[in-house]
């Protein structure tokens, strides 16, 4: 099984260009540490750090339609329902599960699945 790193998604209503072209198919990749780290340094971000959802998804989707390029300006012209879609595609496709581990039960003997807390490792 290949490691997914781009998934496809449709827009509710969709994105309509200059034209009057509807865009509602595309495409959005895993994000990366410098996705996140690196547009906390955008003064429009530091003056509104809402923000920050628009220039994520600018940078972490990769094809919208037949548009040459995904920008913040289309993604600040997006419906309210396509963008809360986007935002919980990113949460969903960003955030894995916990990491577990097999380890035996000490009451029952059972094999069991425990969660590996990394906050609390060496405490």
């Amino acid at each position: 099984m290949a490691f997914q790193t781009e998934y496809e998604f449709i827009l509710p209503r969709g994105y309509q260009d200059n034209s009057g072209i509807l865009h509602k198919e595309g495409t959005m990749r895993l994000a990366t540490a410098g996705d996140e780290i690196l547009p906390l340094k955008d003064p429009r971000i530091q003056q509104n750090p809402g923000y920050l959802t628009v220039v994520l998804l600018a940078r972490v989707i990769t094809r919208l339609g037949s548009l040459p390029g995904v920008d913040t300006r289309v993604i600040e012209n997006l419906y309210t329902a396509d963008l809360a879609y986007l935002q919980d595609l990113y949460e969903k496709i960003n955030n894995m599960d916990a990491p577990c581990y097999k380890t035996i039960c000490p009451h029952c003997g059972q094999e069991i699945e425990a969660p590996i807390n990394f906050m609390d490792a060496g405490a």
